[in-house]
C-alpha cells in the first residue's frame, strides 16, 4: 500500500540547452586565458568572439579602429550572431565587451563575466544585456565550472533521489533500496543505487553482483570537485539492468565528505531515478548525502521498541533531510498499525509492506528483492514509482 501525501518537485527548474558550444566574448587577454582555462577543466571546446564587431561580420570590409565607432547596432548583433548568439548553449560576456552586446537578442544562458568585486556598474550591465547572473572571478570559478560541465553532458532535469534508512536494525531497509531501484529500472528509468553504509556488506551481494567488474566507494575515495555524470555510470557495474555503487570487501570503511558531495551530484545529474541505502547513523558524509535527497523513506517495524528507535533515528535525519516519511515493514501480531507508527513518529506515513512469505529464501538463492512482481515488495515499489514519476510537475507520495 502507497499512502498518499504531500507534493514532491524533484529537479525543478529549467534545463540546460544541450549541443554545441559555449561562446566566449572578450577582448580582454587575462580574461580570456582563465575562461579557456575554466572551459578546459569542464571538458569543453568553446567559440571565442575577441575582435571588434567589424572584423567578425562576414563580408565586411574589416575597417575600424578598434572601437566600434560609426559601426550602426545592427553590425554589432550580427558579429556577435555570426559566431553563434542564439544557438550557443551557454554565453560568457567578459565585462568589458558588454556594451558591445546590448543590442543582441534577449536570451537565456547569458552570464556577464569580470573581475571587479567593486565595480557598482556591473549590475546595470548584466541588466542592459539580459544576463542571468554576474560572476566574479576567481570567487565564482567553481560555480562557472559547474554550469559549462552542465552544457558539455546536456544537464536537465536531475535525477529523483530517495533515500532509504532503517529506523532500526533489521528493519529491512537495504532490501527495501534494492528493489526500489531494481522496480525502477525494470519500468525503464535510468537508475543507479547508490550503497550509503560501509558496514553493511556490500548491496551488490544483495544482486548477486559482488564479482562484478566495474567501480566500488574506495575508487572514489579521493575524488574533489565535479565527477562527470556520464563517466561515473560507465564505471559501475551493471546489475539487472541499472548501475550500483557498492563497498568491495576491503578495510576502507570511510568516503572522504567531499568525495560524498561529488559523486552523489553526479548521479544526479545523470537523470532517471537515484537510490540511495543509508546508515543509520548521520555524520559528515551522510550530512552531504542527505542535503541532495529529495525523499527520505525510513522503515520502521510496527513494535513499540522499533518505533522508539526509529525516533531517534528521524531526529538526526530531520535535522538535514527536507522531506521524511515513514514506511511500515510487516504487521506484528499485538503491534502497532501503520497509521499509529507514522503518528509517534510526527513523521508522514509514505505506505506499508506487508510481510513477503518466501522472499528471505529468494534472496539467498540468488534472486534480487522486488524481482517476484507479484510479490507485496514489488507492489508496494511500483505503485510508489507510479506516484512519484507520474507528473512532472510535482507527485504526492
Amino acid at each position: 500500500m502507497v499512502a498518499g501525501g504531500d507534493g514532491l518537485n524533484p529537479g525543478a527548474g529549467r534545463p540546460v540547452a544541450a549541443g554545441g558550444r559555449p561562446l566566449i566574448i572578450t577582448e580582454d587577454p587575462l580574461l580570456l586565458d582563465d575562461l579557456l582555462r575554466l572551459c578546459a577543466a569542464a571538458g569543453a571546446e568553446p567559440h571565442v568572439h575577441h575582435a571588434v564587431p567589424e572584423q567578425s561580420v562576414a563580408g565586411g570590409d574589416g575597417s575600424g579602429d578598434g572601437s566600434g565607432a560609426g559601426a550602426g547596432r545592427g553590425a554589432d548583433v550580427a558579429g556577435v550572431a555570426g559566431v553563434g548568439w542564439e544557438s550557443a548553449p551557454l554565453v560568457l560576456v567578459g565585462d568589458d565587451a558588454a556594451r558591445r552586446v546590448r543590442g543582441a537578442p534577449r536570451r537565456d544562458g547569458v552570464f556577464l563575466v569580470g573581475r571587479d568585486l567593486d565595480d557598482p556598474r556591473v549590475w546595470q550591465r548584466a541588466v542592459e544585456i539580459g544576463a542571468e547572473e554576474v560572476l566574479t572571478l576567481p570567487d565564482a570559478e567553481g560555480r562557472l565550472v559547474d554550469r559549462i560541465a552542465d552544457v558539455v553532458e546536456g544537464a536537465g532535469r536531475p535525477a529523483l533521489t530517495v533515500g532509504v534508512i532503517g529506523g532500526s536494525g533489521g528493519a529491512g531497509a537495504s532490501t527495501l533500496a534494492c528493489a526500489l531501484a531494481l522496480r525502477a529500472a525494470r519500468a525503464g528509468e535510468r537508475t543507479i543505487l547508490i550503497d550509503g553504509d560501509p558496514l553493511g556488506g556490500g548491496i551488490d551481494v544483495l544482486l548477486g553482483g559482488e564479482g562484478a567488474d566495474g567501480l566500488r566507494w574506495p575508487d572514489f575515495a579521493g575524488s574533489r570537485g565535479r565527477v562527470g555524470a556520464g563517466a561515473l555510470a560507465e564505471s559501475l557495474p551493471e546489475l539487472h539492468a541499472l548501475r550500483v555503487l557498492s563497498w568491495d570487501r576491503g578495510d576502507r570503511v570511510v568516503v572522504p565528505p567531499a568525495a560524498m558531495r561529488s559523486v552523489l551530484a553526479a548521479a544526479r545529474r545523470r537523470g532517471g531515478v537515484v537510490v540511495v541505502d543509508l546508515p543509520r547513523r548521520v555524520d559528515e558524509a551522510v550530512a552531504e548525502v542527505l542535503a541532495q535527497l529529495d525523499l527520505v523513506l525510513m522503515v520502521v517495524r510496527g513494535e513499540l521498541r522499533a518505533v522508539a528507535a526509529a525516533g531517534r533515528v528521524a531526529a538526526g535525519v530531520r535535522m538535514v533531510a527536507r522531506d521524511v516519511r515513514v514506511v511500515v515493514r510487516g504487521r506484528v501480531p499485538g503491534g502497532l498499525d501503520a497509521e499509529a507508527v507514522a503518528g509517534l513518529l510526527g513523521v508522514p506515513l509514505a505506505g506499508e509492506v506487508p510481510v513477503e512469505v518466501g522472499l528471505p529464501g529468494r534472496v539467498a538463492e540468488g534472486e534480487p528483492p522486488g524481482s517476484h512482481g507479484r510479490g507485496a515488495l514489488a507492489r508496494f515499489c511500483d505503485g510508489f514509482w507510479q506516484r512519484a514519476l507520474g507528473s512532472a510537475q510535482g507527485v504526492a507520495v
